[in-house]
C-alpha cells in the first residue's frame, strides 16, 4: 500500500514537473520534422482536384519547400490526429498566370512521332535537368506553342489536411 503511494505521488510529481517545464509530451510538427499528412484538395468551386484520402498519406519534410508555401505553413503546429481546414490564397499556392512561361517551339525541336494535339500535356526536361508539365495550346504547320504554368496557377485553394504521423 506505501509503495503504491508513491508510486502515485511520483507519478504526480512528474506531471506537475512536465506542466511547469513546459513539457507536455505533446509533439507538434515543425519545420526539420519529416511529416505523413492525409489532404483533400479543393477549389473555389468546391471541385476536387487531389486527395490522398484513399490511399498513401504525403510524406515531406517541412521547411524543404517541397509543396506549396502556404500547405507547409499549415502542417506546422498540427499534432497527430489534427484535423484543419485552409484556404490557400494564390500567393501561398502556385503563384499569378505568368505570360513568360507560354513559348513558341518550333515543331521540328519536338519527336516526330508525337501525335501532337492541342490540350495534351507533354513532359519537359528543363537546363538543370528537372521535367515540368506543360500543355499544348496551339499548333501550326511548324511551330507548337506551350503553356509552362501550373493547372492550379491563378486559383485560391482550400486543404483539409490531417496530421497522420510525425517521424
Amino acid at each position: 500500500m506505501l509503495k503504491t503511494r508513491h508510486m502515485v505521488l511520483l507519478g504526480i510529481m512528474l506531471v506537475g514537473v512536465m506542466l511547469a517545464t513546459g513539457c507536455s509530451g505533446i509533439v507538434k510538427a515543425e519545420s526539420g520534422d519529416t511529416v505523413k499528412v492525409h489532404y483533400t484538395g479543393t477549389l473555389e468551386d468546391g471541385t476536387v482536384f487531389d486527395t490522398s484520402v484513399e490511399g498513401e498519406p504525403l510524406e515531406f519534410t517541412l521547411g524543404q519547400g517541397q509543396l506549396i508555401p502556404g500547405f507547409e505553413q499549415a502542417v506546422i503546429g498540427m499534432k497527430i490526429g489534427d484535423l484543419k481546414t485552409i484556404n490557400i490564397p494564390v500567393d501561398q499556392a502556385y503563384g499569378p498566370y505568368r505570360d513568360d512561361l507560354i513559348l513558341v517551339i518550333e515543331r521540328s525541336q519536338l519527336p516526330e512521332d508525337l501525335d501532337l494535339k492541342v490540350g495534351q500535356q507533354l513532359q519537359m526536361i528543363q537546363a538543370d535537368g528537372s521535367s515540368i508539365t506543360v500543355i499544348i495550346i496551339e499548333l501550326s504547320e511548324t511551330t507548337a506553342t506551350i503553356d509552362a504554368n501550373h493547372p492550379l496557377v491563378g486559383k485560391n485553394l482550400t486543404f483539409e489536411i490531417e496530421l497522420v504521423e510525425i517521424e
